[in-house]
This record gives C-alpha cells, structure tokens and sequence, in this order.
C-alpha cells in the first residue's frame, strides 16, 4: 500500500509539472514577460519586508544578548521552559553585571573556589569561544601560564561566578580561535595583572584584523581544510597531498551558500525574535541603568578632610 500511495503521489505531481508547463508554453511572450515582472516584484518586496524586520529598533540589542534566544534546533525547544530561563537570566543579571563581550576578547573572571586561599580565584585570558542559548550560555577563557596552554570554561549564568570584568572588549576574524592550540605561545599569553583599557560607551567594538602563523606540523586539527580568516596561508605549510584534498569540494562545502533550510534551520524567526526582545527589553534597560549607578558609585572617591 505504502508503495502504490508513493506511486500515486507521483503521477498526481507529475501530471500538476505538466499542466504547469503547458499553461506557460501556452503564454504569449509578452504575458510571460509579465508573469516575471510580477514575480520579480514580489520577491524585492518580500526581500524589503525581511530588512525592515531585520531593523527593527528592538533587535539593536541582539548581538550583546545573544544566549536570550533560543536554540534553533525543533527537538530541543519548549516554549514554557525559555519564557522561564529568560526569567532566571534576567534575575541572574540584577545580581551580578554581565558585560558586553565577544569572542577575541580579554575577559578576567572571579569566581569562589574552595580549595583557594581566599575562597575565590581568579582567571584571565582570551575568549575563544562563546556558545550554547539560554542558562546553557557558556564561554572559554584561554591563557599561557608558565609555559602552558590553559583553558577554563565557565557558565555564564553560574552562581559561582563572583564578577566578570572585560579587560580588552573586541572581535575578532573568526568565530572560533580553536587555532590558538597550534599556533606559537605569545599569541595566547596575558599577564594576570593585565589593566583594563577604556572603551567609550556607545562606540562601536573595534575589529582586530591580526592574522597569526601556525607552528609546524603536526597539528591538532587540519587547518587548511577550515577556511579561517585570521590564519596565514596554512596551505602553505603542508604536502600536495593534502593541498589536493583541501581542495575538494566535500570539504570547501560551496553549496552550502544556497542551502536555504540549512540557513533556516540554523536561525530564529525574525518574529520570534522580536517577540522575544519586546518581553525582556524595558528589564534590559533598567539593569543597563542600574549597572552604570553602580559604576559610577565605585569610580567616586569621596573627599577627605585634610589638617
């Protein structure tokens, strides 16, 4: 049964292709140059349609509050259980400034340790990675010390954490600085005791172009195959075997540019974000209000009297 029905799927979108086909052929030229137009018209309209959503004013916040939206994937969503991480992440963030930072960052967090003389610990480095949505959110902190390469993953919405303090705030080439493993130590290395540069608020977050080199083979992954921007030419550091399968297109992946359900599946609605953003986005403000209270409290110093 299941194969005739198949059958009879087929014949019946068969015959829709032709009856399509023939009504077209049957067009004169002018009416089909019409039909064009008409079709060229709809979709620059509907492309108009999705830039004036795209800029809507409540989306300006999407690039620093990116964990509030959801993970796009349909097996792992729960409209119920969102609405109520959002709820916790926002009482999370009354309690403790989470700052604005991206990947390529410096970024120093303190965070309680037990095992620490003071009970807490501090660690800073460079964030190479910024993942997962909601109380998932989490981000990789990479630094050198003594020689070694170390890295420590925290949850951005821990209870543990104590403060986060942005030493250096900029993007880099990618989005990913996995590459850091094989490439020289210096590229990774921070002093602890690194002090804070100043960044003028409402000024748009500097992009560092640096493109450092890898150490010689071997390597961890196979960078030539990966496309980075902030790499320098690792084809070059390899054997014309792997040149050649570098090359391949199951690995270059060209059409993945005009994969539409790929790009679908990987975003959220533009609807949906908005709907998500209007929720939160008077709470956003008060907090972004009350952290720079707060600033500016810890940056007076109160006169002494003097004599």
């Amino acid at each position: 049964m299941a194969i005739r029905s198949r059958i009879n799927v087929g014949f019946q979108l068969r015959n829709i292709c032709r009856f399509y086909s023939n009504d077209r052929k049957s067009m004169s030229t002018a009416a089909v140059e019409e039909h064009d137009e008409d079709l060229e018209e709809s979709d620059s309209s509907n492309l108009n349609w999705v830039q004036k959503l795209d800029q809507h004013p409540v989306l300006r916040r999407r690039e620093v509050y990116q964990e509030f939206l959801p993970d796009p994937n349909p097996f792992h969503r729960n409209k119920i259980r969102e609405k109520l991480e959002r709820k916790d992440m926002l009482a999370r963030r009354s309690q403790i400034a989470i700052p604005e930072f991206y990947v390529g960052s410096i970024v120093a967090v303190t965070h309680s340790d037990p095992h620490a003389p003071g009970k807490t610990n501090r660690f800073l480095g460079i964030c190479i990675r910024r993942h997962g949505a909601g109380l998932r959110n989490a981000f990789i902190l990479r630094n050198v010390i003594d020689h070694l390469g170390v890295e420590v993953e925290f949850d951005t919405y821990d209870p543990t954490l104590q403060r986060i303090d942005v030493i250096r705030l900029e993007k880099r080439l990618d989005n990913e600085l996995f590459y850091l493993r094989d490439c020289p130590p210096e590229y990774s290395t921070f002093p602890l005791d690194m002090e804070p540069e100043f960044h003028p608020e409402g000024e748009p977050v500097p992009i560092n172009t640096i493109k450092v080199p890898l150490k010689p083979l071997p390597w961890l992954v196979k960078w030539e195959r990966m496309n980075m921007k902030g790499l320098i030419d690792p084809l070059s550091m390899v054997n014309e075997k792997r040149k050649k399968k570098a090359a391949l297109k199951i690995h270059t992946k060209p059409w993945e540019e005009f994969d539409l359900m790929k790009q679908y599946r990987a975003t959220i609605p533009l609807e949906e974000q908005i709907e998500i953003f209007s929720q939160i986005e008077q709470k956003l403000v008060d907090l972004e209000i009350q952290q720079r209270r707060m600033k500016r409290a810890k940056a007076f110093v109160k006169p002494k009297k003097s004599g």
